[in-house]
């Protein structure tokens, strides 16, 4: 289902956000290094955010939208599967901040596997992690 990845958001969520119980989260991610990494998607039900495996997603998701183009018709997600898309893709704009420099990580495994709770009440540290020519 689409709302998945709408329950999955990271960042200042939009007025149309269907999961009326989640909100804004994660909103000072890439401050650690002077950069807006606000926006994306957690990664398996936990908060922290795998870039690369997002962008796999993404890229699925997209094909997918591609492929069963009629399937999204059909059930009335066409729309939705598009903003799923884009707010993908506008994050990992976000995540190219230089030539040569792409952040792949916000956040860390081990922090974040100990905190079960809402990532709209996070407290921790959530470190970028970019790769870059050096």
């Amino acid at each position: 289902s689409i709302l998945f990845y709408e329950a999955e958001r990271s960042g200042a969520l939009p007025p149309e956000q269907r999961i009326l119980w989640r909100g804004d989260s994660a909103m000072t991610d890439g401050a650690d290094n002077g950069v807006d990494l606000t926006g994306g998607y957690y990664d398996a039900g936990d908060h922290v955010k795998f870039h690369l495996p997002m962008t796999s997603t993404v890229t699925l998701l997209s094909w997918s939208a591609i492929a069963y183009t009629d399937g999204y018709t059909a059930a009335g997600q066409v729309e939705h599967v598009k903003e799923a898309i884009k707010w993908g893709t506008d994050y990992f704009l976000k995540c190219h901040t230089a030539n040569l420099t792409f952040y792949a990580q916000v956040g860390d495994g081990d922090i974040d596997h100990a905190y079960w709770g809402r990532p709209e009440e996070m407290t921790m540290e959530r470190p970028s992690v970019k790769i870059d020519a050096e």
